[in-house]
């Protein structure tokens, strides 16, 4: 505890001596935190202006931060898995557009001559849930839920653009080679493997990486090569106003609804939980839906035959897999219900009737949600692995109210909202990606304290999970409890010099809501706002707390980068063994 106690202001000063122009040890140079906190001001500055902003602006302050997840940003050559990372983040129009417009509302939107936002397209990234429009020709509108959505978003659109530029060059400067191969191969419709290759290996790209952007752009591939070859980008950005207060107003209009079905079922007056994860883990849990579809999700692996999935279920079937077959069961069931809307249908009626309710809102957060009515369950539906199957579930009025987890400080404004509206909020449970500074991929994290980089606090608290919650339930992945996370503006936002500082300092992992809403939870328990660079104690708040995170990143090992290339079947380990610790944590404190 001592070592939590000491002066965390003091300390993240020290990282700044990794910064180029100091060098007290007389080694290289690096990038250190100094260099982050200058592109996020120089960032924040110039979007401040009532004009558009280039794009190219901003290219020299993204280099000098030394990025872990952009490592070859100032290199000539491409770095692929910041392009990969960047492009899974950015709606597939961003290939063609010039203007990227940032807004916290529609009527900021229409107050700066953009009144018919809504009949814009509505189009989305694969890898990050955001609102955006695309006006058909040139513009991106995206609407911004936190000043975090302003740290995740800028830098990767300046990866992306420098990723691009890289590449047009390469083409550019290769004689009109690679330009007239892209194009041949366009006019062809049908790309032999010998062009395809060459063109792949003049671009110097892997071919891995070559199969991951193609199957990122789909059938756009070649055209995009195209338009590649044809020019280089030179994007512009334009916030469109808006104040602090804004995202509150956003974050109350995201509640409205959520507030008035509680009314409406008279819900408003019994005690609450909050689970921050997914919309997905839970209510699989508790509904039985997927297991009641055991035999029709079988045949539809049987008749599709995915090859990651195949030899799996023929593990499972001849006793071979050491992986339950319920997790197995909920990851096929994604794809089952996108392909027949009619089960989907029938499954979200089956939740209905018992209880769990899902909403997904239209606001500027991109957050959906779930109300939960534990006296409406049914224990026959009960996945077998909830420790509270005795025949009977706890004797209850709570309702769980669980969100599809949000970035950055979009969740302290959330949890703010949901605690002004209830005084009888029980527990506060987080399930979230973090990347993971000594563990695997796949592995989870429980940490008791969380130094927070948007408000300068270390917060140390009792995790009311251990690893012995845990461990009955992973299969692949290890439990490390008693860990300490520090809660960062931005995935790009970090380099090996910040990264080194964090560990020697024994910070493992790295996450974005995590500070947040410990933010939120000490002005539920005390009569000010939170304070600034401070050591705060929240040991003895009376809300149960429960913070788990599985490692989704390895910085230190670029090459596996979630983001970049995805976590597949096996990380539904984590998912449903975290999933399984917070629902019988919240039936363990309904039985009190």
């Amino acid at each position: 505890m001592d070592q939590i106690r000491r002066d965390e202001t003091s300390l993240f000063e020290e990282s700044d001596r990794l910064s180029p122009g100091f060098n007290g040890g007389g080694g290289p140079l690096r990038s250190g935190k100094r260099e982050v906190d200058l592109y996020v001001q120089t960032y924040m500055t110039l979007l401040r202006s009532s004009g558009a902003v280039a794009v190219d602006t901003l290219v020299q302050a993204h280099i000098n931060i030394g990025s872990s997840l952009h490592d070859g940003a100032a290199d000539l050559e491409p770095d692929m898995n910041a392009f990969m990372y960047s492009t899974l983040r950015l709606p597939p129009e961003i290939v063609s557009v010039q203007r990227i417009l940032l807004g916290q509302s529609r009527s900021i939107f229409a107050r700066n001559g953009y009144p018919d936002l809504e009949s814009w397209a509505s189009v989305a990234a694969p890898g990050r849930r955001r609102r955006w429009h695309y006006d058909g020709h040139d513009a991106l509108a995206v609407y911004v839920g936190s000043t975090s959505d302003l740290d995740d978003l800028i830098p990767t659109i300046v990866a992306w653009q420098i990723e691009w530029n890289k590449l047009h060059a390469l083409i550019r400067h290769d004689d009109g080679n690679l330009k007239a191969q892209i194009e041949e191969t366009v006019e062809s419709g049908t790309p032999s493997p010998e062009s395809s290759e060459a063109i792949r290996k003049g671009l110097g790209i892997e071919a891995y990486d070559w199969q991951r952007l193609g199957l990122a752009w789909g059938e756009d591939f070649w055209p995009n090569l195209q338009a590649m070859a044809a020019g280089k980008r030179d994007l512009h950005l334009q916030m469109l106003g808006g104040t602090y207060l804004g995202y509150a107003r956003s974050t109350a209009h995201w509640w409205n609804p959520v507030e008035r079905l509680l009314i409406q079922r008279e819900l408003t007056e019994r005690p609450v939980y909050f689970v921050s994860s997914n919309t997905h883990s839970i209510a699989n849990l508790l509904s039985g839906t997927a297991r009641r579809r055991r035999e029709k999700l079988i045949t539809f692996i049987e008749e599709t035959e995915p090859a990651d999935l195949l030899p799996e279920l023929r593990q499972l079937q001849s006793g071979g897999s050491r992986a339950p077959w319920d997790n197995f069961l909920y990851f096929v069931a994604r794809s089952y219900y996108k392909l027949y809307p009619d089960e989907r249908a029938a499954r979200d009626r089956e939740e209905e009737e018992r209880g769990i309710t899902t909403l997904e809102t239209e606001s500027v957060l991109d957050v959906g949600v779930q109300i939960i009515e534990l006296n409406k369950l049914n224990p026959a539906d009960l996945d077998p692995r909830i420790a509270a199957l005795d025949g009977s579930l706890p004797e209850t009025d709570a309702i769980i109210i669980n969100i599809n987890y949000p970035l950055g400080l979009a969740a302290y404004h959330i949890l703010t909202q949901l605690a002004i509206a209830t005084d009888r909020l029980r527990g506060v449970y987080v399930l979230g990606k973090a990347a993971t500074l000594n563990a695997r991929i796949g592995d989870v994290m429980i940490s008791d304290s969380v130094y927070d980089e948007h408000s300068g606090n270390t917060y140390w608290f009792n995790n009311h999970f251990s690893s012995a919650d845990l461990d009955p339930f992973l299969v692949y992945g290890s439990a490390l409890d008693h860990q300490r996370a520090v809660t960062v503006k931005g995935t790009y936002l970090q380099n090996r010099g910040y990264l080194d500082f964090y560990y020697r300092e024994n910070f493992t992992v790295v996450e974005m809501e995590a500070g947040p809403y410990l933010s939120a939870l000490y002005e539920d328990t005390f009569m000010t706002h939170h304070p600034q660079n401070q050591n705060v104690n929240l040991t003895d708040i009376p809300v149960d707390i429960g913070i788990i995170h599985y490692a989704s990143d390895t910085p230190y090992t670029r090459a596996q980068t979630l983001g970049a290339r995805g976590m597949s079947y096996y990380g539904m380990d984590s998912t449903y063994a975290s999933t399984l610790a917070i629902v019988n944590r919240v039936f363990e404190q309904c039985r009190k």
